[in-house]
């Protein structure tokens, strides 16, 4: 097993570094966001580049991923928070030193099209990473006292281990390994990249928001016949917000993700508070966890910061 780096813990007066990795921000939303996450406790040193537009995207690739190395590298910045998702993260990739990040790991948030960087940084970077709530899009718009307690609590660590409970168990079992995965269209669309997460003994963590029911299909679909869900110790879903909100698109989602998780002998849990549409607990990828179905338990095992 790879031994994880886990990155310094955040403490009140310490320096949060907000980029803009991926499409263009409202200076509003960010403007609320910085404020709220300011009130927390930290100092926020806002990228200068945040509210730049190249297209529909923040700025050009080559500035976007020059600004996030930057950050890595500035001894006073201990974490870096992404502001919001929506597109551009992948395009990143390529133009990042992960070996570099790897020699100066700090704490990096974020969710959505950001579960890009987060596996990339897991799995080449070998960091913990977290995926949770950002700045111009969920503390703009102001996170829950639980959500925001169990976020300073974890990443200060405070927190130790700890466990997230599910609404239900989809297969039973018990498993344990590391944690990756995120937005599943992210996840999907890195599939045969090297970027992809290594998804051998690992549990997976998927959730997304504003899809049909058979587009969840058909993303499961590609995971399980690019041999993914085979090798998967687990797997936890999270939000899974259907284009409508209807009861029916909710069913057949859910009976999608039973249909293709079975027959692989793993633990499935459904309705984890994390991800789009539900609270937004903060998860860190990389982590090693224990996932109980007839508990209906995600249990994170070790220390993420140090």
């Amino acid at each position: 097993m790879i031994e994880r780096i886990r990155p310094a813990a955040l403490k009140p007066g310490d320096t949060v570094a907000v980029v803009a990795p991926a499409a263009a921000i409202d200076r509003d939303h960010l403007e609320r966001g910085v404020n709220a996450l300011a009130g927390c406790g930290y100092r926020v040193k806002v990228s200068g580049r945040a509210l730049d537009r190249s297209g529909i995207l923040a700025g050009s690739d080559r500035e976007r991923a020059s600004e996030m190395q930057q950050y890595f590298d500035d001894p006073d910045v201990k974490a870096i928070f992404a502001a919001r998702g929506g597109y551009g993260c992948g395009r990143l990739l390529p133009l990042l030193d992960f070996d570099r990040i790897a020699r100066k790991p700090k704490i990096f948030l974020g969710f959505s099209d950001a579960t890009f960087l987060l596996n990339a940084l897991v799995r080449l970077s070998r960091m913990v990473c977290f995926h949770g709530p950002m700045v111009a899009m969920d503390f703009a718009r102001g996170l829950s006292q639980r959500s925001l307690d169990h976020l300073r609590r974890l990443l200060s660590g405070e927190s130790g281990p700890f466990e997230l409970e599910a609404r239900e168990s989809l297969h039973p079992g018990v498993a344990e390994g590391e944690l990756i995965g995120g937005c599943l269209s992210v996840l999907v669309a890195m599939i045969g990249t090297p970027y992809a997460p290594d998804f051998e003994d690992k549990v997976l963590f998927l959730e997304d928001t504003g899809e049909k029911a058979y587009r969840i299909d058909r993303m499961l679909v590609h995971l399980k016949q690019a041999g993914a869900l085979e090798r998967v110790a687990g797997v936890a879903f999270g939000g899974m917000r259907s284009f409508d909100g209807s009861e029916q698109e909710r069913r057949m989602m859910r009976e999608f993700m039973i249909e293709q998780t079975v027959g692989f002998g793993c633990p499935v849990i459904a309705g984890i508070e994390a991800g789009h549409g539900t609270e937004n607990l903060t998860i860190p990828l990389g982590a090693r966890v224990r996932l109980d179905a007839e508990s209906r338990r995600l249990a994170f095992l070790d220390s993420v910061v140090s």
